[in-house]
């Protein structure tokens, strides 16, 4: 009797062994099944799904098999582990185990989207509403409501947000997107007003972000940043206007049609340095760090004028002489090929096209004729990168 109890039980042992290694082998191959797909694809892991639902889902897809297996091996191997909300891309040749590796790290699908400097607020919001994979919150909302969505009730927006290429998940709202740039353009801001240079004529870091839109506005080229800056400042000190086609260009707003006039520049706007002395009511573009810099640490000099050469950078002037005959030379008599920054190609002027560039006298050449075509405005793309068509929100009056 004790012997065939001894038999029975070696016996069962023996199948439980061989059933346990049987599973073990089933297990194994089934992490080791590749994901049935022909070609990259991407598996969309919902709010609120589960392991268990996602195996399912997958079988009935044709992406996997055994489903039973894989519930059970997540149930005593990995249970407690979270699964991430968000896409995980599947590629031919992936396997289950390696589909596991990915979820556990939530090693889901980014995207990007890059804000460039030099763009309007209109502009931004025109770049997050066309990206599908953002969810969009704001349709419909004045620009006054979208700060209100992102907390910052009152706060004009213009400048207030920094350009970066931003990094997110699909379903990730506007309302998020925007508030990680508007706190980025606040940390940046705040560490170059730590460092900015001794008796700047800026009473607030507001002041120096609208400097740098200028700045910004003005040069695509790193090293004239620092130069651009310090006529600005200079010409502040001395109580003289500004004189900066972008800031007209601005306060056209949709009234600008690639073209500024005479008329444009003697028409008041809270933002025409034409006719008015100091910085305008806010900034007229976003800016990026080295802007903000340069506004904060302008470079040293006597220059008080500038004027575009052609190809994107400028002739810098001490007094009203030189910078009138800088004038005559690269603009007055410009070739028809001439173009005040890089990458935005300029029509051909006729002899009684004024100056062009910032900071310039507008006596210089110009013609009282009001359909006549002013400044080659500084705007638009002087990098290759910036917007071409400025807009500005409502401007407080």
């Amino acid at each position: 009797m004790r012997r065939k109890f001894l038999l029975l039980l070696e016996m069962c042992l023996i199948v439980m062994g061989l059933a346990l290694g049987w599973s073990a082998w089933k297990v194994h191959s089934v992490l080791d099944q590749p994901v049935h797909v022909a070609q990259e694809r991407l598996l969309d892991v919902p709010n609120g799904a589960t392991p268990n639902r996602m195996f399912y889902r997958m079988q009935q897809e044709g992406l996997l098999d055994d489903a039973l297996w894989l519930r059970l091996y997540w149930r005593f191997n990995m249970a407690g582990v979270p699964l991430h909300t968000g896409e995980y891309r599947l590629t031919p040749g992936m396997t289950v185990k390696q589909l596991f590796d990915a979820w556990q790290r939530a090693d889901v699908v980014q995207y990007n989207l890059t804000l460039v400097e030099g763009w309007t607020f209109r502009q931004v919001r025109a770049a997050v509403a066309k990206h599908e994979k953002i969810k969009q919150t704001l349709d419909g909302l004045s620009d006054a409501q979208v700060m209100e969505k992102l907390g910052h009730a009152g706060v004009f927006p213009e400048g207030r947000f920094f350009p970066d290429t931003y990094r997110f998940v699909r379903g990730m709202s506007d309302v998020e997107l925007l508030q990680q740039a508007y706190m980025r353009l606040e940390e940046v801001l705040a560490r170059e007003w730590a460092e900015r240079a001794r008796d700047l004529p800026y009473r607030d870091p507001y002041q120096a972000l609208i400097m740098a839109s200028l700045v910004e506005k003005e040069t695509g080229i790193p090293q004239e940043r620092g130069q651009i800056a310090g006529v600005f400042v200079r010409r502040l000190r001395l109580g003289m206007m500004l004189q900066t086609d972008p800031t007209v260009i601005y306060g056209m707003g949709e009234r600008y049609n690639g073209r500024i006039t005479r008329a444009d520049l003697r028409q008041p706007t809270p933002y025409n340095t034409y006719t008015m002395t100091g910085l305008p009511p806010t900034p007229i573009a976003m800016v990026g760090r080295e802007a903000i810099h340069a506004a904060l640490n302008p470079a040293d000099g006597t220059s008080l004028y500038f004027v575009a050469r052609g190809d994107g950078s400028h002739v810098f002037s001490d007094d009203l002489d030189d910078h009138n005959s800088a004038v005559r030379e690269f603009q007055l008599k410009r070739r028809a090929d001439y173009r005040s920054s890089p990458g935005t190609a300029q029509p051909t002027p006729s002899d009684n096209v004024a100056p062009s560039g910032s900071s310039q006298a507008p006596e210089a050449g110009a013609s009282d004729d009001a359909s006549a075509p002013a400044a080659a405005p500084e705007q638009g793309k002087v990098d290759g990168d910036r917007a071409t068509e400025p807009s500005a929100p409502d401007a407080p009056q």
